[in-house]
Order: C-alpha cells, then sequence, then structure tokens
C-alpha cells in the first residue's frame, strides 16, 4: 500500500564530506491506505464489541463515525448522539455521561492532542435530520456544525476548502477531517443554496449581506466577508422573515436596512438590523412603510444614515421613491419625500464599495439546479453561496452527479463490493460499512472497513496484512 517517490532524498554527509548512502523517503497516497474503522462507533459493547472511543482509538481505529440529531438542538444546544434517536444505542461506559457530540468530539481531540504523530484521523457525522429544515444555527442548521467542528479542533482540522485532492498520510499525521454522510438534502445544502431574486450588499469592510426569497414565502440570508483573494467566505446562513423580492443596503457601521415585498398582498416592508462581527444579525421588528413592487434601497453615502428607497407602483410601470433618515439607536428609519420618480429601479443583485464589486445571481454550477444561488467579485468568477467548506462530503451509490462531481470519499455497505472495487480502483477513498464478515473483503480492501467488531481475531489478521496504518 505504500510507495517511494524516489526524487526524496534524505541525504547524510560524513565527517570526511563524502556522501553516504541516500535513504529514501517513504510517501503514502491517501487513497492508497487503509484504516482501521468502526461503524456506529459510539454504540461501543452495546452494539457490537469496539469499546470506548478511546479504547478504538488506542487500538488503531483511525474512522470513527458518529450518528447526529437536530431534534433536541433547541433544548441541548448542540446535536444529540444516537442510532434511532437521541441517546439510543449510546454506550457511555468510558465514554461522555452526556448525548451532546460537542462532548464526544473533544474526546477525540484531547486524544488527537496527546497522539500528535497519529495517522489521519476522520470524523464522519452521519446526519440523521434534514439540517436544511432548521432556520438557524440556533436551530442546528449546518452554520452551527461548521462553528462546533472549528470550535472543537481548531487548526487541527483538515479542511475540505483547501484540499481539492487529498494529502499523503505522512502529510496529514496529526490531523483531523470531518467527513457528512446520511441525510443526502443536508448533503446537498452543504454544497449548494437555492433561492430567487437575491440581492446584495458590501461594505467599506468587506462584509457581505446577501438576502432572497426561497420562491415559496420565506426570507432567507447569508452573511460573508470578502477576502484579500477577492473571494466571498460565507459565514452564516438563516431564515429571517416571510416575504418576495427582498435588497438590502449596508453600511460602514454595519448598519443595514433591508425592504421587501409581502408574499400574500403587494405591501412593503423593511427592517433594519445591526451585522455582528461574527456574521449574526440584530432586527428590528418588521415595518410596513407602502404599497407597491420590486422594492429597492441604498444609503447614498457609505458611513452615514441617508437612504433611498424606490420601488415600482403596483397598478403600473410608474416608479416612486423615498428618502429615508436611519435612527442606528431605534432600528428604525424614518421615511419621507415620497414621489414620483422617472430613474429606473437600481440593480439589486449588485454591489460596490470602492474597488470590491459583488454580483449575485441565479444558476447551475453544470451538475447543481437552474436556482443555484452564486456569486461572483471584481477578481473572483462566480462560484455557489454555500457553507464554508470545512468537512468533506461522502458520496454514495445513486446521490446524482452533483454529490458525485468532486467528491473524493465514497461510502456504500460492505455488501456492496462491486460499488466498493470500482471506486476503489477510480482512486477514491471508500467506506464499506457493516464490515463484519471476512467474505467481504475486496480487492483492493475498502480504505475503511466499518465493522462493528475490530478486536475480532479475523478482522486484526485483515488489517495487518493490509498494512492498516495508525
Amino acid at each position: 500500500m505504500h510507495r517511494v517517490v524516489s526524487g526524496l532524498l534524505a541525504l547524510a554527509l560524513t565527517t570526511s564530506g563524502a556522501a553516504a548512502a541516500a535513504t529514501p523517503v517513504e510517501v503514502t497516497p491517501f487513497a492508497s491506505a487503509v484504516f482501521r474503522a468502526t461503524h456506529n462507533s459510539y454504540s461501543g459493547n452495546v452494539d457490537g464489541t469496539k469499546g470506548s472511543i478511546t479504547q478504538q482509538l488506542d487500538a488503531g481505529v483511525r474512522f470513527i463515525e458518529l450518528d447526529i440529531y437536530t431534534s433536541d438542538f433547541g433544548t441541548l444546544h448542540d446535536y444529540a448522539i444516537g442510532h434511532s434517536g437521541p441517546g439510543d444505542a449510546v454506550d457511555h461506559a468510558g465514554n461522555p455521561a452526556s448525548n451532546a457530540l460537542r462532548d464526544w468530539l473533544r474526546v477525540i481531540n484531547d486524544w488527537s492532542a496527546a497522539h500528535p504523530s497519529h495517522a489521519p484521523l476522520t470524523v464522519m457525522l452521519d446526519l440523521k435530520n434534514d439540517l436544511t429544515s432548521a432556520g438557524s444555527p440556533a436551530d442546528g442548521n449546518a452554520t452551527a456544525l461548521n462553528q462546533e467542528l472549528r470550535a472543537v479542533f481548531g487548526s487541527r482540522l483538515l479542511l475540505a476548502k483547501d484540499n481539492a485532492a487529498l494529502p499523503t498520510v505522512e502529510s496529514a499525521r496529526g490531523r483531523v477531517l470531518a467527513l457528512l454522510s446520511g441525510d443526502r438534502t443536508s448533503r446537498l445544502g452543504y454544497r449548494h443554496d437555492s433561492g430567487r431574486h437575491p440581492a446584495v450588499a458590501i461594505n467599506s469592510h468587506g462584509q457581505v449581506v446577501e438576502v432572497h426569497d426561497s420562491g415559496g414565502g420565506d426570507l432567507w440570508l447569508w452573511t460573508g466577508t470578502y477576502g484579500s483573494d477577492g473571494r466571498i467566505t460565507w459565514n452564516r446562513h438563516e431564515r429571517y422573515d416571510t416575504g418576495t423580492t427582498p435588497a438590502v443596503a449596508l453600511n460602514d457601521q454595519g448598519l443595514l436596512v433591508e425592504v421587501h415585498k409581502s408574499e400574500t398582498a403587494d405591501t412593503l416592508w423593511y427592517h433594519v438590523g445591526r451585522l455582528g462581527a461574527d456574521g449574526a444579525i440584530t432586527w428590528s421588528a418588521s415595518r410596513k412603510y407602502d404599497s407597491g413592487v420590486q422594492p429597492t434601497v441604498r444609503f447614498t453615502s457609505p458611513g452615514g444614515s441617508a437612504l433611498r428607497e424606490v420601488h415600482r407602483s403596483q397598478s403600473g410601470s410608474q416608479n416612486w421613491e423615498w428618502k429615508g433618515a436611519l435612527d442606528a439607536g431605534a432600528l428604525s428609519v424614518s421615511w419621507t419625500g415620497n414621489a414620483r420618480t422617472s430613474d429606473a429601479l437600481p440593480a439589486t443583485n449588485v454591489s460596490a464599495s470602492g474597488s470590491a464589486k459583488v454580483t449575485v445571481s441565479t444558476g447551475s454550477d453544470g451538475a447543481s439546479p437552474a436556482d443555484t444561488l452564486r456569486a461572483s467579485t471584481d477578481r473572483a468568477a462566480a462560484e455557489n453561496i454555500r457553507y464554508e467548506q470545512l468537512a468533506f462530503v461522502e458520496y454514495q451509490p445513486d446521490d446524482g452527479t452533483e454529490l458525485q462531481r468532486t467528491a473524493l470519499f465514497y461510502g456504500a455497505p460492505s455488501s456492496n463490493t462491486s460499488f466498493i472495487t470500482e471506486a476503489r480502483k477510480a482512486g477514491h477513498v471508500v467506506r464499506g460499512w457493516d464490515f463484519d464478515d471476512p467474505g467481504r473483503a475486496t480487492t483492493p480492501l475498502a480504505n475503511y472497513p466499518a465493522t462493528n467488531h475490530p478486536d475480532a481475531a479475523w478482522y486484526v489478521k485483515l488489517m495487518a496484512d493490509a498494512h492498516a496504518v495508525r
């Protein structure tokens, strides 16, 4: 399973200056390695003979599976471990007393910190709920999941966004990879978001706010940061109201004004919000200010409080305007000067601050739906608006081309030997779960033969024969 790269030589010099024999440095491509792996790792000896998470890691297991639910997030403020439900089949012997994911991740992180030369350790999160139905981080959407992964593992986490191809085993020692499996809608939602009528605003600090409607009556937002490379990192995603055709303005103090039309009537409404350093927005109540359609809004000076709103009449082609004065303390706007205007409606999907410019749109990235939200900047081509890609996403049989296209990790039941074999030969990293029968060993073997019985003699021998790395 190991390959020697002849160009990498360690050259030792003798005291007389003569060259000693060169020592080749071993390099193991990730996709060529086999790792001890467990299935439903949290279930320990309740379901199988695995022992605690720490015992599994001590024994050389380098793939841990945790099934997680959002159903208790409102009270637990965390995802809950369990099989058919939170707490189901969880073995607490030698493991955390709680079912909170964070406690289990900390056990893994502490073990990793104490064993800095371990082979790359994959933590697979099997998503048992649809995370896209969670309206905010407080409900357990993937914003919260990303925050938790970064908070627990810090710089130890090997990020998917930085690894279009996997590193060698040696270069990734001491690192932890997060892998998302389970609910297909959640995995797709981690890779792209869909919506209609996207609008955007950017300020001089590189703070970005995007708003859009779902097409079904809900209003959603993303907040992000324009980076030094001109690309936007999207940090936070949440539902904030109901309505359609939203627009947004953002000043240099992080204050924003959002306008939209009601989803059921031709009435216009606005919010005022305060954008925090973490991307969270503190909103005022929604307030009606007029009737009409296609509302737009802009600050007339980047650091000021003066606004201009332009919309179209609900009964014709006439455009109307309002002048607004923002009250930052009250998070409200005083609207005055309502009048007809011959000005065209300003574009809501483009915003600029200095030389930085952001444009949002909808369109397929080649595999995603036509209503996929996209963003480009003055320095970066259009990309999907999506969660920061901290975790890798697993592809499984029948998942479709969008999840398959860029997937580095594949997974299937160990009984699906043809899928495992074909994926391995194609150079993917493959998991086979419920690997509880030595007769399911393939050639080549799954990279992660995830078993419920890692201490069984046949499994120990199989891993030794495969030179499983640890």
